[in-house]
């Protein structure tokens, strides 16, 4: 058995989140989640938190503002940052081109988030 290759094209799920946001899953267990997004000039996120579940945010192009407990952090392409359980954050794309970035979460971040 040989082991899948992941690409936007084959994936598990494709998905549009937020406002006109899209996202690809590559990895979906309750351990772990691995997943592909894109967010296009001017979308943000809500503020949330995760109970369980650590964060990791790779950025493969654009800019990544991010606001964690409060502290603003811009990341660019190649830079990444880890989001702990209980740390309420979101991520903005405040540049005129795509964001797209990254996101590992272990555990699974379903049924893990609270909205503030």
């Amino acid at each position: 058995m040989s082991n899948p290759v992941f690409s936007r094209s084959e994936c598990l799920s494709h998905y549009r989140w937020g406002d006109d946001c899209y996202g690809w899953n590559y990895v979906d267990t309750e351990a772990l989640s691995i997943k592909q997004e894109l967010m296009p000039p001017d979308t943000a996120e809500q503020l949330h938190f995760h109970e369980t579940a650590s964060q990791f945010f790779f950025i493969l192009k654009g800019r990544a503002t991010f606001s964690i407990d409060g502290e603003i952090s811009v990341l660019k392409p190649e830079q990444g940052i880890e989001i702990k359980p209980g740390q309420k954050h979101f991520i903005a794309n405040k540049e005129s081109s795509d964001l797209e970035f990254i996101l590992y979460s272990t555990p699974s971040t379903k049924n893990d988030r609270i909205n503030l």
